[in-house]
């Protein structure tokens, strides 16, 4: 994408890695990551990403992974083809579908994709990864998530082993299909959904999960041995994620880029980028005007998807706010444009007629080390987080954390009780939630020493370089075997 070497010579320690969606999500953040890291230690990586969109934007994935060898399989024909009011899963290069359920989007759900649907799926990224010579030059292939792609690079390299790496996401889908969730009419596919992962699952030779919790979900769900089951917690680049001194100043003028100059929030009416912009009078609730100093802020980042509980998150703004003793906003920083499930965020907020709620929209991930510096605490009060790679991030900078004692941030949030590095609260708590960010904004020597603990915590424990060297050690292992 990034480039295809596919001139170049059998490396003999090299990684097929393979990502199903176009880059938006922690997985890709993850994949990058992990393969600078691997490539530091002599296991290169050929990266086959979806891909949307022109060079430069966000979702391209030539943008997204510069650096990294490999190549994009493009879904711009298919995004088309659904826009001309076609199935984008009928392109020659279908659309990836979804592990969440989405309104008026290309990438509908797993659960409405027919098996014809999937087969075609599974054959044209098959031929794609066969026709990548650096990536069929791999000793290793490592699938991120449950999808077609295990099927289809079992079928381009048949003699390779190869690993899946969940993220918690199609755990989610697969739990949903057994509940029921999906026996509504509406999903007339979702047991072949269910089938399909669970196959995509026992083509792997060795499995990552992200969490205990996952290890825990992938045991219940899915047939495979767990003994060849492996968890590796995500990392952080905590270089670049590290405490920075921002002046008021500074803050300020990062403030009227993201929502004065280049908006990029989007409603739900229109969908459209820069549909939610404000004018530069709003740059005044983030300063005191009796100091002069920065207010505290509270940041959300992330899709809006159902389990990240963003509309609850503004309600829990709003019953905690009349308790601050000083303006505090929450800045929303996130969502992937006209992608959302359950209520719209910014709907919620016209409905209660809360003040002090900003949307940035989506932004690159360049641009999150300098959101984080520009707030004060994390809030993401997800219920099941499969891992929360934005948690690491904030507490590599500084910044304490507010999350639920569900999912993966219980293993890496307060963990040790003399040094508490953020607030967990029950799940789903409107009132505990709220409580938390009156600790949180009002308490500021506390605020500031849990922030302090957290980067300690982080740093010693999370660093991507420590964290490659135990995929190494199972690619080692699989190859040997093989």
């Amino acid at each position: 994408m990034h480039r295809d070497t596919s001139a170049d010579p059998h490396t003999h320690h090299r990684v097929g890695m393979a990502l199903l969606f176009w880059p938006r999500g922690g997985s890709a953040q993850v994949a990058a990551y992990l393969a600078r890291a691997l490539d530091r230690h002599g296991w290169p990586v050929s990266l086959a990403s979806g891909s949307l969109g022109p060079l430069g934007a966000h979702g391209n994935s030539a943008t997204f992974f510069a650096g990294i060898d490999g190549s994009s399989f493009d879904y711009d024909e298919a995004q088309a083809m659904y826009l001309d009011g076609g199935d984008p899963m009928d392109a020659p290069r279908p659309m990836h579908p979804s592990f969440e359920s989405k309104p008026d989007v290309a990438d509908r759900s797993f659960t409405e994709v027919s098996p014809a649907q999937f087969e075609h799926a599974t054959d044209a990224w098959g031929t794609h990864l066969a026709g990548s010579a650096s990536f069929a030059a791999s000793d290793v292939l490592h699938v991120h998530h449950l999808s077609v792609l295990q099927r289809a690079a079992r079928r381009a390299l048949p003699d390779l082993p190869m690993v899946s790496h969940l993220h918690g996401t199609d755990l989610k889908l697969l739990d949903a299909i057994e509940r029921g969730v999906y026996d509504d009419g509406a999903h007339p596919f979702a047991a072949g959904a269910g089938d399909l992962l669970r196959d995509a699952a026992s083509v792997a030779d060795a499995t990552f999960v992200v969490s205990a919790h996952e290890r825990s979900e992938a045991a219940r769900l899915l047939d495979i041995d767990v003994a060849t089951v492996h968890l590796v917690p995500n990392g952080v680049d905590v270089e670049r994620f590290a405490p920075t001194d921002i002046s008021v100043g500074e803050r300020r003028a990062h403030w009227h880029r993201w929502f004065v100059a280049d908006p990029q929030g989007w409603s739900s009416a229109s969908r459209r980028t820069g549909s939610i912009a404000y004018g530069p009078e709003v740059l005044d609730r983030f300063i005191d005007p009796l100091t002069g100093g920065a207010n505290p802020v509270l940041m959300f980042v992330g899709r809006f998807l159902g389990f990240k509980r963003v509309p609850l998150l503004i309600r829990a703004y709003a019953k905690a706010q009349p308790r601050f003793r000083r303006p505090a906003p929450l800045v929303v920083w996130g969502g992937s444009p006209g992608e959302w499930e359950g209520e719209h965020p910014h709907d919620v907020v016209n409905e209660l007629g809360v003040r002090d709620v900003f949307f940035t929209g989506w932004r690159g991930h360049d641009e999150l080390p300098v959101g984080l510096a520009c707030a004060d605490v994390l809030v993401a009060p997800s219920v099941d987080e499969p891992f929360g790679q934005v948690y690491l991030e904030a507490m590599a900078s500084g910044r304490p954390v507010i999350g639920t004692t569900t999912g993966g941030p219980v293993e890496f949030v307060n963990v040790d009780p003399e040094a508490p590095d953020g607030w967990l609260v029950t799940p789903d708590d409107i009132d505990a939630l709220a409580e938390a960010m009156v600790a949180a904004v009002n308490g500021e020597p506390e605020r500031r020493r849990r922030g302090a603990n957290a980067r300690r915590h982080v740093s010693a424990g999370y660093s991507w370089s420590a964290l490659s060297e135990r995929f190494v050690k199972v690619y080692e292992a699989l190859a040997r075997e093989r």
